[in-house]
């Protein structure tokens, strides 16, 4: 992958566009092959969550903690769990489902920062991806529910792409679950005084596909509590 990031550096310096043009003709099929690779081992792993935050937060403090207590009670009511396969709040979610004996996915992303697999993850789910939109597409498909808790741009990215998709009825509803009323409070505040109140911009319903927790219990029990009420299993 280096070689191939070498090459098209070169070709940019050198304004040598057909290299460049040829590079994305061939891009394609390694687009194709992160998809297909995704899809054919993504589609045994079960009923999964995804868990959403920050690959900054520190291991032992409230966030990091409360990711693991989390995602170790979801593998205690039948669900594994899919994360960036990342540090941080990451780290936390592979750690719980593994402490909690269930399915530990990772979905890593080569970045030249910050980003490394973690290994809390199961040997057989770990994938790496080089594109962001099929990273994306995978963490929707294969989960049953979102639990976001505090991050930066990425995180919201994850988020507001899910929200879209459900809103728009490009994929069916699924709960999403915001951890940490501090952390969301202000920009739940704004959604509602000025995209909702204030610009029209959406609907009230729209505010209804997010819940705001505090506790692990209370984000597991959304989960179940969305299952029951629209009488599904969180199966494929």
């Amino acid at each position: 992958m280096e070689e191939e990031r070498d090459r098209i550096k070169e070709a940019f310096e050198h304004k040598d566009w057909n290299e460049i043009r040829t590079n994305d003709s061939w891009a394609v099929f390694k687009i194709m092959s992160e998809f297909v690779e995704g899809y054919e081992r993504l589609s045994k792993i079960g009923p999964c969550v995804s868990i959403f935050g920050s690959a900054r937060t520190k291991p032992d403090t409230k966030y990091y903690l409360l990711a693991e207590d989390i995602a170790y009670k979801l593998t205690q009511n039948g669900y594994g769990v899919i994360t960036g396969g990342g540090p941080g709040i990451m780290e936390a979610g592979n750690k719980g489902a593994a402490k909690g004996q269930g399915v530990s996915v990772g979905l890593n992303i080569d970045l030249p920062f910050e980003q490394h697999y973690n290994p809390y993850i199961d040997s057989d789910k770990m994938l790496n991806f080089d594109y962001f939109f099929v990273r994306k597409v995978m963490f929707v498909k294969y989960a049953q529910g979102f639990i976001v808790l505090p991050g930066g741009f990425g995180t919201l990215d994850e988020l507001f792409e899910a929200i879209t998709l459900i809103q728009t009825k490009k994929t069916g509803r699924f709960p999403i679950i915001l951890v940490g009323k501090d952390f969301w409070a202000g920009l739940m505040e704004w959604v509602k005084a000025v995209l909702l109140e204030k610009e029209a911009n959406i609907s009230p319903g729209d505010l209804d596909l997010i819940k705001i927790v505090d506790t692990a219990d209370e984000a597991v029990a959304e989960i179940n509590k969305f299952y029951k009420q629209y009488m599904l299993t969180p199966n494929f």
